[in-house]
C-alpha cells in the first residue's frame, strides 16, 4: 500500500500540538492525512493552570492567533503557543473535531489513552453502514513540543512501515510489536467498522 494510498487520521485532545506535528510530518512524506481533536472545546493553556483559554471548533487558527496576541504576546510567545498556532495555520483552517467527521480511515492514531478510548467509543457508537475496517492505535505522547515533535517522527516511521505490509488487516499486530521493542513505548490496538 503506497503511502498516498493509507488514509490516516491524527488524533489528540484539541487539535493543537500532538495531532498537527504529526499532520504536518505525514503530509510532507506525502501521507494523505487529517487531524482531529476530541474534547469538547480547544483548550490551550492560559496565565494560569485553572485559567486556561477555550475556544469553539468552529474558531480558525489564525483568530486564536490573533486572540492570545491581544492578550498577553509575551507569555505566549514565552511558552511556544504563538509558535504552534503559526505552524497550525499554514496546515489547514481550523481545529477538527473527530466526532463530525464521517470520512474514512485505514488507520486512526491517537496520542493519548483516553483519546484512544473516546474514539473506539465514538466509532462502535456509529451505526456501521460499509463495513470497512479501521485500526486504531494509541501510543501516548506528553503534550509539550520536544514530545509532540518525537512522537510524530515515531508515528511517521510506523506510517512508512504500515505503507509497506502486504496485508495490513494480518500484519499490523506483528509490526506494533516490532515498534513497542524498538521504541520502548506500549501500544494500544483495536479494530472497529464504518
Amino acid at each position: 500500500m503506497a503511502s498516498a494510498q493509507l488514509r490516516v487520521a491524527v488524533v489528540c485532545s484539541s487539535n493543537q500540538n500532538r495531532s498537527m506535528e504529526a499532520h504536518y510530518l505525514l503530509s510532507q512524506k506525502g501521507f494523505a492525512v487529517r487531524s482531529f481533536g476530541t474534547g469538547s472545546c480547544v483548550r490551550l493553556p492560559g496565565p494560569a493552570p485553572d485559567k486556561p483559554n477555550l475556544y469553539d471548533y468552529s474558531t480558525t487558527y489564525d483568530a486564536i492567533y490573533q486572540d492570545l496576541l491581544r492578550k498577553d504576546p509575551e507569555l505566549y510567545a514565552r511558552n511556544g503557543v504563538l509558535r504552534m498556532l503559526r505552524r497550525n495555520r499554514a496546515i489547514k483552517l481550523r481545529p477538527e473535531q473527530f466526532a463530525s467527521c464521517r470520512e474514512p480511515f485505514d488507520l486512526i492514531l491517537t496520542c493519548e489513552e483516553r483519546v484512544y478510548d473516546q474514539v473506539v467509543r465514538e466509532l462502535t457508537a456509529r451505526e456501521q453502514e460499509t463495513l470497512q475496517l479501521v485500526h486504531v492505535v494509541n501510543v501516548d505522547i506528553q503534550d509539550n513540543y520536544r514530545e509532540a515533535r518525537l512522537g510524530a517522527v515515531l508515528l511517521c516511521e510506523l506510517c512508512q512501515c504500515v505503507s509497506l505490509l502486504d496485508d495490513m488487516d494480518s500484519d499490523l499486530a506483528e509490526l506494533l510489536l516490532e515498534f513497542e521493542e524498538h521504541s520502548g513505548q506500549p501500544f494500544l490496538h483495536t479494530a472497529c467498522f464504518y
